[in-house]
């Protein structure tokens, strides 16, 4: 009998977006199992807003996870849970480790790493592009469970909906405006579009088209942002540095358009239905494209050299990203406020 269900998931916001079917087809099967999620501190508030998942263990590896000690407590962690059951959608050795020492009866994840001997049930790679999401979701398809629903979800709460308006409207944005969410940033730098190119869109969007714009951000974003602002000679509303999480995804919730390159936030605009333009240069939509509810539009230019995810870091061109033109998205983000 399954009672107690573990599911090991990624470090990534957008990775954890792509495991949310996992844990509806859980529920399914299982209506009446007690479903715990283990994942670092950074995707916490992401998973607190999955629906299907019952409990979150924080494996905060460079806090109280560090170390034997940290190791030690997060496998007593789990054995006092008696689990029945783990997936392993994160691929690290440690991980299915700490699952074997915890003495998990049944333990399911890719035989990656040699770490195959800490499985009882070792999943078998897909062939082909295969979207992260049906990656993640193989790992429970291949112990027989059935994937109905393969759209990714998040719920906003209505607290943080009220609580992010109250912000807007404080900024002079009410609910009447056509709000335009831009962000700039991106979890490594040839992901994101140049930052002239998201100047230049931001003041034709306010000059032109008469919309609010915000620009969103994390903390290490806010100089990137500055500049931004200076270059576009118009005042958006700016966020970064000042939202959680859960406010960003309020905040991607009330916007009308999101405009983004491949990140976290980008999925998390396209799950909460927002209609989203999204900016591809070195990743593919075919492995990391939206899955969510929301409408959305791709750009992506060929350009020879990015007919397969490209992760060459040092790239001294970065010609994908600014091959995007400025006025392809504006009429993007026009045509989608002509549809309202």
């Amino acid at each position: 009998m399954i009672n107690n269900i573990l599911v090991v998931n990624v470090n990534w916001v957008g990775d954890v977006i792509f495991s949310t079917p996992i844990f509806k087809a859980i529920k399914t099967k299982y209506p009446k199992a007690r479903v715990t999620c283990l994942a670092v501190p950074r995707v916490k508030e992401i998973l607190e807003s999955c629906p299907g998942i019952d409990e979150i263990i924080i494996y905060d590896e460079k806090g109280r996870g560090r170390g034997l000690l940290g190791k030690f407590h997060i496998v007593k962690e789990m054995r006092k849970r008696k689990f029945d059951l783990v997936f392993l959608l994160h691929r690290s050795w440690t991980r299915a480790l700490l699952a074997f020492l915890a003495g998990i009866p049944q333990r399911v994840g890719y035989d990656a790493k040699n770490r195959g001997k800490f499985l009882t049930h070792k999943v078998s790679y897909l062939t082909g592009d295969v979207h992260r999401s049906d990656f993640y979701t193989h790992v429970i398809e291949s112990y027989g469970f059935e994937i109905k629903d393969r759209t990714c979800s998040i719920d906003v709460s209505s607290k943080d909906k009220a609580t992010m308006q109250k912000k807007l409207n404080d900024a002079g944005i009410t609910e009447k405006d056509f709000v335009v969410v831009v962000n700039p940033g991106g979890n490594w730098d040839l992901k994101r579009w140049p930052k002239e190119n998201v100047a230049s869109l931001i003041q034709q969007l306010m000059v032109a088209l008469k919309v609010k714009v915000v620009v969103p951000g994390a903390l290490k974003d806010k100089g990137l942002v500055d500049d931004i602002v200076k270059l576009s000679n118009v005042k958006p509303v700016v966020v970064a540095g000042e939202t959680t999480l859960k406010e960003l995804m309020a905040l991607l919730s009330l916007a009308d358009v999101m405009v983004s390159a491949d990140s976290g936030p980008m999925h998390i605009a396209n799950c909460v239905g927002t209609k989203t333009v999204c900016l591809f240069g070195p990743t593919r939509p075919e492995i990391t494209g939206p899955r969510g509810k929301g409408q959305y539009t791709i750009i992506q230019k060929d350009t020879g050299c990015n007919r397969e995810a490209c992760y060459f870091l040092k790239c001294p061109e970065n010609i994908c990203m600014k091959e995007i033109a400025v006025d392809e998205v504006f009429n993007e983000v026009e045509c989608l406020k002509k549809q309202k």
